[in-house]
């Protein structure tokens, strides 16, 4: 594992904030569409939502809809939400359960789960036709540590490749048997990148987070990934408290064999471009980030407890989920008045403190993508 690093301690090289119009240009939105969120592995849930086979779910990217599903073999699948016939969206409705098909409600042409066209009416009327040239267009998918990716590039980096830093690296928490015991979705009036820029430090803590910072000091902690498309690190717990919860007390069972120094600690990584990642000792928290304009971002919370724990008694989910949903709240509305301000006339790019080295890498992966030096 990569050494822990003293979170004052990233170099920051003078950074600085970026300019206005990346939080507010609609070309350099539709720039960020294309050159980020159509070619990185982005997180659409977690595959035990895909349990059966024919179960699926719709994923919205800018202007795509992808069809996740399971197919009859037990395979993750994905595919564009789009009939080769003439272009008419396939499935409506956000989640549910196919049968053995997908069937076009227009003119009726019918696809296997596994994407291979087995019906066209009136078929024999067209010239040269072959089925088997007219599958469903797939769509890259993956699934790691319970979660499962898309990639919407025609070629897109293998996952593997593209998340080398930390395929292993969470194992200890045992993400894939986790089960979940609340979402929400929140409708966040700001850019994306200031939902991840903001996540990336707890310099804000002390005057947006006085409950958080009573229990995990926002100075304490280390960072091992500062730069690239991860990053993160971890956030000390303090003293006479278990976890991050209204109480201060474990709101579930450990949810791994998790060495002495996990249990006092909360790790946080975001995992570039819309994956945010919250490790606790008794439960784990993600934010699915999904930008749906230049100033609105639509934001999925699901927090995942070992099994065991939603059958005790002895614990309660909703003393961490009431805990965050209050943390979150007060970051979505700090992050709305921040896109208030970088919209002005009046705002110019500030400097970063070694405090906000993480917001920085943020910026720094988001130019890089789209071909840019800092500003």
């Amino acid at each position: 594992m990569t050494p822990f690093v003293k979170r004052t301690d990233v170099a920051l090289g003078g950074a600085r904030t970026l300019p206005g119009r990346y939080f507010s240009s609609p070309e350099i939105f539709a720039e960020e569409e294309e050159r980020i969120f159509a070619r990185r592995w982005l997180c659409v849930g977690r595959a035990a939502e895909l349990e059966a086979a024919g179960e699926y779910l719709l994923q919205e990217v800018g202007p795509d809809s992808v069809i996740v599903l399971r197919d009859r073999a037990g395979a993750i699948r994905a595919f564009h939400n789009v009939c080769r016939h003439r272009g008419t969206r396939l499935c409506e409705a956000p989640r549910g359960r196919l049968g053995a098909t997908i069937q076009c409600p227009y003119h009726g042409w019918t696809w296997s789960l596994d994407g291979r066209l087995v019906a066209a009416p009136s078929a024999e009327t067209i010239e040269n036709f072959e089925p088997g040239d007219w599958p469903l267009h797939p769509v890259a998918s993956a699934a790691w540590e319970g979660f499962v990716f898309i990639n919407l590039a025609r070629d897109p980096e293998p996952f593997e490749n593209a998340f080398a830093p930390v395929l292993t690296r969470f194992s200890r928490f045992r993400l894939p048997r986790l089960v979940p015991a609340r979402r929400t979705t929140y409708d966040v009036a700001c850019n994306w990148k200031l939902i991840l820029q903001n996540y990336s430090e707890c310099y804000h803590c002390p005057t947006v987070h006085p409950p958080l910072v009573k229990l995990s000091p926002p100075t304490s902690g280390e960072n091992d990934l500062v730069s690239g498309p991860f990053l993160g690190g971890y956030m000390e717990i303090v003293e006479g408290c278990e976890s991050l919860s209204l109480s201060g007390r474990a709101a579930g069972l450990p949810v791994g064999p998790l060495p002495p120094e996990d249990r006092h600690r909360v790790y946080y990584y975001s995992l570039f471009p819309n994956l945010l990642l919250s490790l606790h000792p008794d439960y784990v928290m993600y934010h699915a980030v999904w930008p749906e304009a230049p100033g609105r971002t639509r934001v999925v919370c699901e927090w995942l407890f070992a099994p065991e724990t939603l059958g005790d008694a002895r614990f309660s989910p909703d003393d961490a989920v009431e805990f965050w949903d209050q943390i979150n709240r007060q970051d979505w509305h700090i992050c709305e008045r921040a896109q208030l301000g970088v919209q002005s006339r009046a705002y110019s790019p500030g400097p970063y403190s070694r405090r906000e080295g993480l917001a920085a890498g943020v910026d720094r992966e988001v130019l890089m993508a789209l071909g840019r030096v800092a500003e």
